[in-house]
């Protein structure tokens, strides 16, 4: 039989619950995990402590986290929104991305990657379905902190459609629709042809929407288009290149627009050499991402299928 010590009374008292549960996990031996649950008990104890939640809003927080659960799933991912709508993922990506060293700013995954995507040549269009919206010709360069260009860089993009839906949400869609991998040639330099991004709203239609509404937040997302940007020796760059409005890149829902990483989207409403055959308007962006040396690392993707 297990006897409990004079030491260890049993819990009476709100002041006894911390300090008796942090003594439960003191035998952790993974170092760090004991760091994480012990502040992450001492805050979250501290929080319920200041707001006294009443028993039936408890109830009410537990069923909305279950619920991002439940509305998690191979083509929608929740629980990635709901971290992205509160803050928390672009603090994530801050604290990680530090330091900088002259690279290009990174921004937050956001739940739409699927990893996956097509290899594309160089030139080739990512719109694989009818998709409106006016032409976008994208080029740039990946070179490293000091302007050498890096060869062989792999540039895995993706965007949702000007209608507003990545195409995982969208059935009229085709599989994979503006979503494909380049590679740099020898200069560093790509190109490939989409559409000019759209602001979108993020899926209301679950717990995330729940809170916006309660929050009166708009549920926009400012014109982007999503890079994960990497090459051997080199770490890992996840970006987004923005194409809005100040007030629509301050209004962001998740928080992830950057000054640093607008690019600029010139407008053609005159056909121009360098484009044959580009139906007016359309518009051309070039942009020169830099990555820092270091070891390549590739995000686990928060979705894997498509709609329908």
């Amino acid at each position: 039989m297990n006897h409990i010590s004079v030491e260890q009374k049993l819990i009476s008292r709100v002041e006894d619950v911390t300090p008796t549960v942090l003594r439960a996990m003191a035998a952790t031996t993974d170092p760090r995990l004991k760091q994480l649950m012990t502040s992450l008990v001492t805050h979250l104890h501290q929080f319920v402590i200041e707001t006294r939640p009443t028993e039936a809003e408890f109830e009410y927080g537990l069923r909305w986290i279950a619920e991002l659960g439940h509305r998690t799933n191979e083509f929608h991912n929740e629980v990635v929104l709901a971290a992205d709508a509160i803050g928390v993922s672009t603090l994530i990506d801050l604290i990680n991305n530090d330091g900088m060293q002259g690279e290009t700013m990174s921004a937050l995954l956001g739940p739409f990657y699927r990893g996956e995507a097509p290899q594309c040549q160089c030139g080739d269009c990512i719109a694989r379905s009818e998709t409106p919206g006016a032409e976008l010709y994208f080029s740039g360069r990946v070179v490293g902190v000091d302007g050498a260009p890096i060869e062989g860089a792999t540039l895995d993009v993706w965007q949702a459609s000007p209608v507003g839906l990545y195409e995982n949400q969208d059935e009229s869609q085709d599989d994979f629709n503006l979503r494909g991998k380049f590679r740099t040639d020898a200069e560093g330099r790509f190109h490939f042809v989409s559409v000019k991004p759209a602001g979108y709203p993020v899926p209301t239609d679950g717990p995330v929407g729940d809170l916006l509404r309660a929050q009166h937040r708009t549920p926009l997302r400012p014109a982007h288009i999503h890079f994960i940007v990497s090459a051997p020796a080199h770490k890992t760059l996840i970006t987004q290149i923005f194409a809005d409005t100040h007030e629509a890149l301050v209004n962001d829902v998740v928080f992830g627009a950057k000054r640093q990483i607008v690019g600029a989207f010139v407008r053609h409403d005159e056909p121009h050499p360098d484009y044959p055959g580009a139906a007016t308007p359309f518009y051309t962006c070039h942009y020169e991402f830099k990555l820092v040396e270091g070891t390549p690392c590739f995000p686990m993707p928060p979705i894997s299928g498509k709609k329908g």
